[in-house]
């Protein structure tokens, strides 16, 4: 299975470089060509038109999730102000997780507290 990030706004762009090494693919939204800043609809459309599964601190995407289904999936961080190596090691260590919540049928949004 694939997998392919598109990193919200609210995560570091410095994160892709190190999650590149753990996943198929990694993308910031700012580098999406949407502007900037982009609509989380935008977002929400570019990750579906592309097969990336949305990682971000906003819950709005846990709305939209619910109003629009999937795809795209949404991975929202429920961490709280954490530093970025910190966010990248959650990830990492959680890649199995990931995997299992991306083959669910019934399941379009996943909280990592």
């Amino acid at each position: 299975m694939q997998i392919s990030l598109l990193l919200d706004a609210n995560l570091s762009w410095r994160s892709v470089t190190v999650l590149k090494n753990h996943y198929d693919d990694c993308i910031h939204v700012d580098n999406t060509g949407l502007p900037c800043p982009a609509k989380d609809t935008e977002i929400w459309d570019y990750a579906r038109k592309h097969e990336l599964l949305i990682v971000t601190n906003d819950e709005d995407f846990l709305q939209l999730s619910v109003v629009k289904g999937f795809p795209p999936k949404v991975l929202l961080l429920r961490t709280g102000n954490q530093s970025r190596k910190f966010i990248e090691q959650t990830l990492i260590n959680l890649k199995k997780h990931i995997e299992i919540f991306l083959e669910s049928s019934e399941h379009g949004a996943l909280e990592l507290i």
